[in-house]
């Protein structure tokens, strides 16, 4: 999806907030950790460019959101 591509982490963090999910700042270095209701954690770089291949798939599973739902929560901003 095209909506996925330059998703700044900052931006990603807060659609999985919005989701239910709670940031933690508790990564290695600058990475922030976000705990989903369902115990998974997902861990973003701190970094501020955005990301040019978009969140991995595997970060979308793990957060129990579909690609649509995602691009959903980033919207609500």
């Amino acid at each position: 999806m095209a909506e996925l591509r330059d998703v700044r982490p900052r931006d990603a963090v807060a659609a999985l907030e919005r989701a239910g999910g709670v940031a933690r700042g508790s990564g290695r270095g600058d990475h922030v950790n976000v705990k989903m209701p369902d115990g998974q954690i997902v861990t973003f770089s701190g970094c501020r460019e955005p990301s040019k291949i978009g969140p991995p798939k595997a970060m979308l599973r793990k957060a129990g959101l579909s690609e649509d739902e995602f691009v959903r929560l980033l919207q609500r901003r």
